[in-house]
C-alpha cells in the first residue's frame, strides 16, 4: 500500500528537483520570490552571462496524461524563459525542458484543433480557458512521444 501525497506538495517538489538539477550543473539558481508572475526559478551567470526564468509544472499522473497551462500560456513567447514539466510517475522523475514559443505553439494549436474537433457524441466542443501539454499523439499532429527529444535538456541553458 502506497503512501498517499498530499497534491499541494506536488508544485514545490517540483521546483526543488529543478533547482537540484540545475545547481548540480553548476547554474546559480534560486527561487523567484513568491506570487512573481510567470517565473518560479530565476538563473544567472557569475561570469555576465545573459539570465534566464524558468516555469515549473509537475504531474504525478504521467507525462501521458499531461499537465495543465491556461490560456495565457498561448502567448507567452519571452527568449528568456523556459518550462520545466516535471513528471513524478517514473521511479526517477523525469523533467522536460521547453523553450516558451515551443509551449506557446504547441497549446494554441492544440487548443484550436480540438475545439474544431467534434466530441465523440458529434457535439461541438465548448471554448474553455484550460490547455493542457502532454506526451500522448495530440490534436496539432505532433506524434506520439514527442516531448522525448526535450527530456533533461539542460544543454538549452548554456551559453
Amino acid at each position: 500500500m502506497g503512501i498517499e501525497i498530499d497534491k499541494t506538495l506536488i508544485g514545490p517538489a517540483g521546483e526543488h528537483l529543478v533547482l537540484a538539477r540545475l545547481l548540480s550543473r553548476g547554474y546559480l539558481a534560486a527561487p523567484a520570490p513568491r506570487g512573481t508572475r510567470k517565473v518560479d526559478i530565476l538563473v544567472n551567470f557569475i561570469d555576465g552571462g545573459e539570465p534566464f526564468l524558468i516555469q515549473v509544472k509537475s504531474t504525478m499522473t504521467s507525462a501521458r496524461n499531461g499537465w495543465w497551462l491556461a490560456q495565457k500560456h498561448e502567448d507567452i513567447r519571452d527568449e528568456d524563459l523556459f518550462y520545466c514539466f516535471v513528471d513524478f510517475k517514473p521511479e526517477q522523475p523525469d523533467v522536460y525542458v521547453l523553450p516558451s514559443v515551443t509551449v506557446a505553439d504547441h497549446v494554441k494549436s492544440g487548443h484550436a484543433n480540438w475545439l474544431a474537433t467534434p466530441r465523440r457524441d458529434g457535439g461541438v466542443h465548448k471554448d474553455v480557458s484550460g490547455r493542457r501539454i502532454d506526451n500522448k499523439a495530440q490534436w496539432d499532429g505532433r506524434p506520439e512521444g514527442w516531448m522525448a527529444e526535450y527530456k533533461e535538456r539542460w544543454d538549452f541553458f548554456t551559453r
